[in-house]
């Protein structure tokens, strides 16, 4: 299939969902009617680095692709917009319009539109989403640097589950299967980040490197130090409290909020609680013997 070839048939299972768009398939540009505060994030996967051709299927790369700038929304509490997609094919991606349909089965989930995007041949499967949120106010969203000494640290969801579905599916085993989901297709908590920003916390980040890894970024744009106990991170049987603090690709949202807000937290999603926020500044991981050292999530090299 041509490149223009492939650009129509993927213009054809495209669909606005958000009303917003007064141009976009088919012209230079998109043009969309925006809303007070537009909220962007570009994400980019690489085959051999962020997923396996081996272990994925096509429209499992295209869900998680969009899966994974989705989720930075969410961590600002932002609504799903519009995604521009660019895609580097290689010349054995037998079926590339498997890539959109994984696409638009998230989309379609989220409210999202793929609005435009490019193809082009490379060596290398690679795929770029970039991603535009919106928001009413400055209010609404929530960043990185809000924590403050006394706040409480809590998760959505579990930890570690994809890292365990990796691992299986690295060696070849199809079961269970539920951690093998988690990491083919990982759900951005759209719906959980709004209302966790609607009731008050003061910090919030998706966990896609890892908690060691992402708690860390928190601490260190709040100026505080925050104290997670290793022992209380929720996570599946059969996964340790180390794999749940290292595990990458979780999706899940960490979040910081004052003691006065526990409850209204607690009504937005479901949390579990793992930690304080105190005076001082980095991440101390906790275990049943005390401080543990040495453990990180995934860093780009």
């Amino acid at each position: 299939m041509g490149e223009l070839e492939l650009i129509a048939a993927i213009e054809t299972l495209l669909a606005d969902r958000s009303g917003r768009l007064v141009r976009w398939t088919g012209d230079d540009a998109a043009v969309t009617r925006a809303r007070p505060y537009a909220v962007t994030s570009i994400d980019t996967l690489v085959d051999g680095v962020h997923f396996r051709r081996a272990t994925h299927e096509l429209r499992d790369i295209g869900w998680k692709a969009i899966a994974t700038a989705l989720s930075d929304l969410a961590a600002m509490g932002a609504d799903a917009g519009e995604a521009y997609v660019s895609v580097v094919l290689p010349d054995d991606v037998g079926a590339p319009l498997e890539l959109i349909h994984g696409m638009e089965e998230l989309a379609a989930e989220t409210g999202a539109t793929i609005a435009g995007g490019d193809v082009v041949h490379g060596p290398v499967l690679v795929l770029t989403v970039a991603v535009t949120g919106w928001a009413d106010s400055e209010e609404d969203l929530v960043g990185r640097d809000g924590a403050q000494p006394g706040d409480l640290v809590g998760v959505t969801g579990e930890l570690g589950a994809s890292e365990a579905g990796r691992l299986l599916l690295e060696a070849g085993q199809a079961e269970p299967a539920e951690p093998i989901r988690r990491h083919l297709r990982p759900r951005p908590r759209l719906e959980a980040g709004r209302a966790l920003a609607a009731a008050g916390v003061t910090a919030m980040i998706d966990i896609s490197d890892g908690l060691a890894t992402d708690a860390q970024h928190v601490a260190e744009r709040s100026h505080v130090e925050l104290r997670v106990r290793l022992g209380d991170l929720p996570r599946p049987e059969g996964v340790s409290a180390e794999q749940a603090a290292t595990g990458g690709d979780d999706y899940e949202l960490l979040v910081t909020v004052p003691p006065a807000r526990r409850e209204a937290a607690e009504a937005a999603a479901p949390l579990t609680w793992i930690g304080e926020a105190s005076a001082g500044r980095g991440l101390l991981l906790l275990g049943s013997d005390g401080p543990v050292t040495g453990l990180r999530g995934y860093e780009h090299p």
